[in-house]
């Protein structure tokens, strides 16, 4: 964990100009050598500073979950999120600025986790550590996170019992190409052997359904602006349906085989573009795609406006409600044959976010006990605990039948109908307002939960499984060899790349390189949508000619030099992680 030039420049100009003063106490532990277990109970109730960049809730946390940390540890959880304060990162930097971010600190590792240790503001917590029992069982990760550092800084988030090359999605990929189903079965199953064969397919589609049931025309396809970056977000996302994943200006295969750049003539994120450009001569482009926003196109895909989607977590949790799926509706995996879908591996070291205690908690020792409760099977199952996570707590919303868990009446309202109100011994309330508003896993819920051998995601159980069979579900079984999820299909039949899960993490750009990028990617961005709504195929072809000058004379080449060291890097570490988790 050396500090990037990058970091030392913040820390140093940060130092000079007296900002740090504050806090230029010891870093240490405070307590007086290892110790080997925490205490069972705390006399003194505290109530913890929780500065936590994911989470999109502000203020005590309340219901069923502040009820466990109450009774395991006696804590409050006040919850300072910079997501919901506004400002990007001027709350973090004010607080910085005072020398005090927060007594827990959940924050991004590798540039941001630096400042916090060269700037005092973290603790070294090695001497916890002996007492993190449960935290200990992905020592690995742990140790990989502070490699270079003089201490134990910081604690992994995402980290799993699984292999770097297994999946770490679930069920479902990040990615894929879903339609609507029924429409699909009606009009003939047709055979989809390449991506461009899904715009006739669609199109047959849209005719069999013109109109939605509010009213309002449907299209096969809808866009929005809200993500883009470096490039259209909305191009990039068929090159995942072929083994490809972005980094800058690059597209790199999971398995390193190919590397391109997003305006090769051959390229797949110009093939994607030109798919959007035929789909929209085809009519089948939403018109509002160019002012709508995310939220906006949710409620479309809820209303039965859209005919496709991107990515399960949209299209599949927009409508798939209980009663389309019920009624044979709802959006599934296209079956294209030669698909080959990039996947995330498990995060072998962790994900992207960390744990530290902060060098002005009152009570570090308490917060250590709380970080490794979150790693133990009982942690794990009650902060995973949302609609697309964990089961929550055993005894309120999963029982064990015999050896095999299941849920209970309750725990069917809640991820089943939606909601329901918790007991008042459990602390009362909504069960949806009362999870964890940490907004990060310790452990990622599709782990095994040692103590009953079935992953903390009920979604994985044979028992939940057998509850939401539905004709949907069971239509699209009969057309994919018998498949019980997505990922089982194209495992299967071959179809899913995964990029070994090495936490990798890309150095910052230097003041040179962000200044080029940032004028290129606008100008990307802004011929990208040009040309989808190009008026002909020999306009779309000059607007591409005149992006590709554009960009090279912007400085394109030198960002793509730039991210194609990086895109290389990234995969020597997932060849590494891959060799040392073998076997």
């Amino acid at each position: 964990m050396k500090l990037n030039k990058k970091a030392a420049l913040v820390v140093s100009a940060l130092a000079l100009a007296g900002l740090l003063t504050s806090c230029t106490g010891s870093s240490g532990s405070t307590t007086s050598g290892p110790i080997s277990e925490f205490p069972s109970s705390w006399d003194d109730e505290i109530t913890i500073d929780v500065f936590d960049g994911l989470a999109n809730y502000m203020g005590v946390q309340e219901g069923w979950f502040a009820k466990i940390v109450k009774d395991k540890f006696n804590m409050k959880l006040n919850i300072i999120a910079p997501n919901v304060a506004g400002g990007g990162d001027t709350l973090y930097n004010t607080r910085v600025t005072a020398g005090d971010l927060g007594d827990l600190i959940i924050t991004d590792k590798g540039q941001k986790l630096d400042e916090l240790i060269e700037g005092g503001l973290v603790i070294d917590a090695a001497d916890y550590y002996p007492a993190m029992k449960n935290t200990a069982r992905f020592d690995q990760a742990v140790e990989h996170l502070n490699d270079g550092a003089d201490g134990t800084y910081g604690f992994p988030s995402s980290v799993s019992s699984l292999k770097p090359t297994d999946p770490s999605e679930g069920l479902d990929p990040t990615f894929g190409a879903y339609v609507r189903w029924d429409l699909y079965k009606a009009a003939g199953y047709p055979e989809l052997d390449t991506l461009e064969d899904l715009l006739p397919t669609l199109k047959k589609m849209q005719d069999l359904e013109p109109t939605a049931p509010n009213g309002q025309k449907t299209y096969g396809i809808s866009l929005f602006k809200d993500w883009d970056g470096n490039m259209m977000n909305n191009a990039k996302q068929p090159t995942t349906y072929y083994g490809y994943d972005e980094l800058g200006f690059v597209l790199a295969k999971a398995d390193g085989s190919d590397y391109q750049g997003i305006l090769d003539d051959d390229g797949q994120y110009l093939r994607t573009l030109k798919f959007f450009y035929d789909a929209n001569q085809l009519g089948l482009v939403d018109p509002d795609s160019t002012t709508q926003n995310y939220d906006t196109l949710f409620t479309k895909y809820q209303n039965g406006q859209v005919l496709y989607g991107f990515w399960p977590w949209l299209a599949q949790s927009a409508y798939n409600t209980a009663e389309n799926t019920a009624a044979g509706k709802g959006f599934m995996l296209a079956p294209i044959a030669d698909q080959n879908i990039f996947s995330y591996g498990a995060e072998a070291y962790g994900g992207k976010q960390v744990f530290a205690i902060g060098s002005k908690a009152e009570d570090p020792e308490r917060i250590a006990a709380f970080i490794d409760w979150l790693y133990s099977p009982e942690g794990a199952l009650a902060n995973n605990s949302q609609t697309q996570g964990a089961a929550g707590p055993e005894g309120l919303t999963w029982e064990l039948d015999g050896d095999e868990p299941a849920l209970t009446e309750f725990g069917e309202q809640v991820f089943l109908e939606g909601d329901a109100e918790v007991p008042a011994e459990w602390g009362g309330g909504s069960y949806i307002d009362g999870t964890s508003t940490l907004n990060i896993s310790a452990v990622l819920p599709i782990d095994v939960d040692p103590n009953t051998g079935y992953p903390y995601s009920y979604k994985f159980w044979p028992s939940y499984q057998a509850l939401v069979q539905t004709p949907l579900s069971e239509d699209w079984k009969s057309k994919t060899d018998g498949a019980s999820s997505t990922i089982e299909y194209l495992q299967a039949n071959d179809q899913l790349l995964v990029a070994p899960g090495a936490s990798y993490a890309a150095p910052a750009d230097s003041s040179e390189i962000e200044t080029l990028r940032n004028q290129v990617k606008a100008v990307i961005v802004q011929y990208s949508w040009q040309m989808v709504f190009a008026e002909s195929e020999a306009k779309f072809d000059s607007l591409l000619a005149e992006l590709q000058e554009q960009a090279k004379g912007l400085g394109y080449d030198d960002v793509l030099e730039f991210d194609l060291t990086n895109a290389k890097d990234q995969n020597a570490q997932r060849e590494a992680v891959t060799k040392a988790f073998a076997g």
